[in-house]
This record gives C-alpha cells, structure tokens and sequence, in this order.
C-alpha cells in the first residue's frame, strides 16, 4: 500500500497525511506560485555565502530563506501568504551553493536548524519563533507596511 511513498515507512495516518499534504503545498507553489517568488540563488559565481545572503535579502521586501522538505518553512510561507504578503523564497536545497549558505545562516542567527530565516526590508527578523512573535505582538505587520510588502 506504501509502496509509492518515499523510502520512510509511514507509522501512521497523520504521517500519511503529513506526506501529501507536504506533496500539496510544493505542486500547489509551483502551479499556482502564490506563495511568492521562488528564484534561483545561483545568479553569481563569487562571494562570501554570507555576502550573498545580505545581497539577496536586500533585493526584495520579504525574503525567506528555505529547505523545501521544512515543515516550518511550508508554515512560514502559509502565515505570509494568508496575510496576502508575496515573499520571494530561496529554497537553499536546490542551489548547489545551499549548505555553504546553511552554515552562514546558523553564524547568523547562532541556532541551528538554520531555516526558515525571514528578512523584511532588508533586516533580519530571524528564524519561526521571531517571526510569530512578531506576528503575535502586533508587530510584524508595521514591519511588512514599512517595508511596502503589505499596503492595506
């Protein structure tokens, strides 16, 4: 019956229902695209992954950095969606130079695991505790209407 799913041997239903629901969210962001932005981190050939990450957080209003099998990850870009914010995502496993920008990102935030990582406007606002935190206090959406991701 299990034949079909990944070499993990589901034990029960939930994680079943984990697995396709995971299956959903990635075809659902490739068709549809709602959840933002997903660009190739490949762009160039030199500089420090630190450097890099700086670059890439600064060029759009809300940048995730992201693994695309992270359940926390597909949660983060499910808040930003359902607040109608149009992230652009960096999906660190498909681009040859993720794990050097992995490391650089646990420098950073001093944790690990490293993603998600969010930048608004620019600035760090830091791994999924942070970020709904930020959401829970009422402070992330002047960050998203300072950083013109969120106009309502």
């Amino acid at each position: 019956m299990y034949s079909s799913l990944p070499s993990q041997n589901p034990k029960s239903e939930t994680s079943i229902q984990l697995y396709y629901f995971s299956l959903f969210l990635k075809m659902h962001c490739q068709t549809t695209g709602s959840w933002g932005s997903y660009m190739p981190t490949s762009r160039t050939n030199v500089g420090d992954p630190l450097e890099r990450i700086e670059r890439l957080a600064s060029e759009n209003a809300v940048v995730i950095f992201s693994i695309s099998s992270c359940c926390m990850c597909h949660a983060i870009k499910r808040l930003f969606c359902g607040m109608g914010v149009n992230p652009t995502v960096y999906e660190l496993d498909e681009d040859p130079r993720g794990k050097d920008m992995e490391k650089a990102l646990i420098r950073l935030l001093g944790t690990s695991p490293p993603v998600p990582v969010v930048f608004i406007g620019g600035k760090l606002v830091g791994a999924m505790d942070r970020v709904m935190a930020s959401h829970i206090n009422g402070t992330l959406v002047p960050l998203l209407k300072q950083a013109g991701a969120l106009w309502l």
